[in-house]
């Protein structure tokens, strides 16, 4: 009897120190997820501030002519900070009702062989590196939308044209790369709906894609929310894909103009950049940075008031 006690004390010992230490290696890992995310906002704010005071604030943000090499250097990203935001948001706008549709089908709808040979082909999609997604827009897509840029400015003296390298391109490849990120999570957050929220609709008389649309979906918004930050996230922070079909030139963001993102901005002149070009190519990267937390916050916010209404 004495040593049945003996182990049940030692195995409780033992279950609390696993515990113990389970405990502290996840307090710890949250605490290094907190660290990371301090330094990287200091360092940006430290590096990407200097510029503001020596160009002015008002001179980066409004300015619209980009040119840090000449003779009078001017660094306006007006039009780069309005291409982000448009293409950005173009490309979620493609990207995010075909992607919540495709999770639907998944989820709901699809026969068995066929959701077989759908769900491998978005995982793929998920798979493929951004720069194989700008080379398939170089080869397809830039040459197509040349030729319907061909048809459409036929008579326009005053078109430029990019050879199909412009802000359609740019969005439509977007559009593409966010949707396995958009499809996963929105498909996770169907599938997690309880089944008897489903049934009691059927029950009630509903028919199956009233079911999908009235019941459903307001039932796994919260996930389908969560998808959408993350593509938000994919596609405003996008360089490579975009740096090849976009045309990298700060003009006005209009479809078949050759447009710049913030993000290829960076990317495209770091690398010989000195002294002042330098310093404002950091501040761009923090305002891409400050574009991210704003949008970041202003959907959780999204998010928590669904959830409410919901409550």
């Amino acid at each position: 009897m004495k040593d049945n006690n003996f182990s049940i004390i030692a195995s409780n010992k033992t279950k609390n120190s696993i515990e113990k230490t389970a405990k502290a290696i996840f307090t710890i890992s949250a605490l290094f997820a907190i660290l990371a995310v301090f330094s990287i906002t200091i360092y940006m704010f430290v590096s990407g501030t200097p510029a503001i005071f020596e160009v002015g604030l008002k001179e980066i943000l409004f300015g619209r002519v980009w040119r840090p090499s000449g003779a009078d250097p001017l660094y306006g990203i007006f039009y780069v900070i309005l291409t982000s935001i448009v293409g950005t948001f173009l490309a979620i706008i493609i990207g995010v009702p075909i992607g919540v549709m495709t999770a639907i089908f998944l989820a709901e709808t699809a026969p068995g062989p066929m959701a077989a040979i759908v769900k491998p082909a978005v995982e793929l999609l998920a798979g493929i590196p951004s720069v194989i997604y700008g080379l398939l827009g170089v080869l397809i897509l830039n040459p197509l939308l040349y030729k319907l840029e061909l048809i459409i400015f036929k008579d326009s003296p005053n078109h430029q044209f990019t050879g199909g390298s412009n802000l359609l391109s740019a969005v439509l490849v977007l559009a593409i790369m966010i949707l396995p990120t958009v499809i996963n999570v929105s498909e996770s957050a169907i599938r997690a709906v309880p089944k008897h929220y489903k049934s009691a609709s059927l029950a009630l008389g509903a028919t199956h894609m009233q079911t999908i649309f009235k019941v459903i979906l307001p039932s796994a918004k919260s996930g389908i929310m969560t998808a959408v930050v993350l593509g938000v996230g994919r596609a405003i922070g996008e360089a490579m894909a975009i740096s090849l079909v976009a045309g990298n030139s700060a003009n006005l963001p209009l479809p078949f103009n050759s447009v710049r993102f913030l993000t290829t901005a960076v990317v495209s002149e770091m690398s010989y950049a000195a002294d002042t070009h330098k310093r404002v190519l950091f501040t761009i990267g923090l305002i891409l940075f400050t574009f991210i937390i704003i949008i970041n916050l202003v959907l959780n916010r999204i998010m928590k008031g669904g959830q409410k209404d919901g409550d």
